[in-house]
């Protein structure tokens, strides 16, 4: 049973959302980061890029596959948790704590209203 928490928003792509003040913070839940098994790499290109929602922002490496990290909402990434260059296995850890994977601010904050809550996140992995 994936841990879902119920304060955060989440994308079918798998990302989770935590609003903290004026910038979203972004990680992998707990469910894709099990899916993936242990990540070795985590690649951050777009550092003070704007995104648009649903495009690529960087990727994960785990021991057998990449994956591409899925943009929820449009904004600019604004910080890259740089613990992960040297502890990428914070994200199997702690996905939803320090295996945070970056900063943005949004275009327009009333978009995270669209993201999936943690009951409809969870239906979708059937949790």
């Amino acid at each position: 049973m994936s841990n879902i928490p119920s304060d955060l928003k989440y994308t079918k792509d798998h990302e989770w959302v935590r609003v903290q003040d004026d910038v979203l913070v972004i990680g992998i839940t707990d469910f894709a980061q099990g899916e993936l098994g242990d990540i070795v790499y985590v690649e951050i290109d777009t550092l003070d890029e704007e995104v648009e929602a649903e495009s690529a922002f960087g990727s994960v490496e785990a021991v057998k596959t990449v994956s591409e990290l899925f943009m929820p909402l449009s904004g600019t990434v604004v910080e890259f948790n740089e613990r992960l260059e040297d502890e990428p296995e914070l994200v199997n850890t702690d996905p939803y704590g320090e295996g945070w994977i970056v900063k943005v601010r949004p275009n327009d904050m009333t978009d995270i209203e669209e993201l999936l809550t943690a009951e409809a996140y969870g239906n979708e992995i059937g949790a």
